[in-house]
């Protein structure tokens, strides 16, 4: 199907860009939508991680058409509210970084730990148990980071964002690659969490959320809604040195215009950096997520 882009991709935007607008701007303007819906998208990108690398697109995929991507994304919002609700009630606020941090763990457990150990033992229950206990570990540490005051809740969401591009570089813009070509499991899923872990370190400080945000975004866009093409018709390492630089270039895109496009309509200076990292890292890229992964590019992919 890679030989169908960047068609698919193109008509793919006709999904991705109307809805990233209403969740960047659709409730009463950016500022407002941001405060409204940030907690609930961030929230729900959890849950539709597990419907998409875990169910495999279940429960929708037991209906046909158009209602596949509509059942999935009832569930999908019915669990960003109904999580968001839950973390207010634990915490006492919305707590956007304590969500952050679960979805960064989720995709920590699924991308960079091959789902392992919980993968294969079961069809179902594995994705709960996968979201279960990235809940309760990432509830662990905004409690006894953030809560305590250890850390500002603005330090934590900023380097759970920053660990969150380095999942998407490593393993959705590269395929994973260096590390699949170690073949020891034990060794390879050290040097992996070892390598993504270390590089957040490493650029944590100076990469903001708004860029990590963009990172995450195109490497979505790049990756998955038009799938590396046209890196795909060059060698391998050609291939990902081209996807890395129309990442690179759809980021920079994304950090120059997105901030201009909050100034002019009005959001407040303190508040544009919120709005573009919501626009990005929750908008966009549940946009894209939610059109390839759960609705299957449809009606893209209609007959």
């Amino acid at each position: 199907m890679r030989r169908a882009q960047p068609r698919r991709g193109l008509l793919g935007l006709a999904f991705v860009l109307p809805v990233t607008a209403l969740l960047a701007a659709g409730a009463g303007g950016p500022a407002r939508t941001a405060e409204l819906l940030g907690p609930v998208v961030t929230f729900a990108l959890p849950v539709v991680a597990v419907i998409a690398f875990w169910w495999v697109d279940w429960p929708g995929s037991l209906l046909r058409g158009g209602w596949t991507g509509v059942s999935d994304t009832a569930l999908v919002t019915a669990g960003g509210a109904g999580l968001a609700l839950l973390a207010r009630a634990v915490t006492g606020a919305a707590a956007v970084p304590l969500a952050a941090g679960i979805f960064t763990l989720v995709l920590q457990l699924t991308l960079v730990g091959e789902g392992r150990p919980l993968r294969g033992r079961g069809t179902r229950w594995p994705g709960v148990a996968a979201l279960a206990l990235c809940w309760v570990a990432g509830l662990a540490l905004y409690l006894g980071l953030v809560r305590t005051g250890l850390v500002r809740g603005e330090d934590y969401g900023a380097w759970f964002a920053v660990l969150g591009a380095w999942q998407m570089v490593c393993y959705v813009a590269l395929r994973g690659w260096p590390f699949a070509r170690i073949r020891r499991p034990a060794v390879r899923l050290a040097t992996a969490h070892g390598a993504v872990v270390a590089g957040t370190w490493t650029t944590w400080a100076w990469v903001t959320p708004p860029v990590a945000g963009a990172v995450v975004a195109s490497v979505l866009v790049v990756a998955m809604l038009f799938e590396a093409w046209p890196a795909i018709r060059f060698t391998p390492l050609a291939g990902r040195a081209l996807v890395l630089a129309l990442v690179a270039l759809l980021t920079a895109a994304l950090s120059w215009t997105l901030p201009r496009v909050a100034r002019w309509a009005a959001v407040p200076d303190h508040l544009v950096g919120g709005w573009v990292t919501h626009t990005t890292l929750n908008a966009l890229s549940l946009a894209v997520i939610l059109h390839v992964a759960v609705w299957r590019r449809w009606p893209a992919s209609a007959p």
